[in-house]
């Protein structure tokens, strides 16, 4: 199954896949959730690395830009100038998962 189209309106992100299954992420689940070790943290050499919860501003969550990474992923650039996460199509579907199970926070529109 591959992306058909990507698209950004009305403060959700959505995927429409080639056999028409249409994925919709709000776009400040996407910021929120950032899977880059900048937002996320890491753990190297059994030392785990949690960053500081950053402040946002509305400018945190605005795309910019989205760019393809193989077949398997995009990155996303906002316009504060974060652009390290790589979001994988199983992260995007484990995200469109938990808003639909309500297992993680319910994201209020912020602009």
């Amino acid at each position: 199954m591959k992306p058909k189209q990507l698209k950004v309106a009305n403060g959700n992100f959505q995927i429409v896949w080639s056999d028409e299954d249409i994925w919709t992420i709000p776009v400040t689940c996407l910021r929120d959730e950032c899977p880059c070790a900048g937002c996320k943290g890491e753990t190297i050499l059994l030392h785990t690395y949690l960053p500081p919860k950053a402040e946002k501003s509305p400018d945190s969550y605005m795309i910019t830009g989205i760019k393809p990474v193989g077949g398997y992923a995009i990155q996303i650039s906002w316009k504060d100038g974060h652009d390290t996460g790589l979001y994988s199509w199983e992260y995007l579907k484990q995200l469109v998962k938990d808003q639909a199970d309500s297992t993680k926070q319910d994201y209020e529109p912020l602009l």
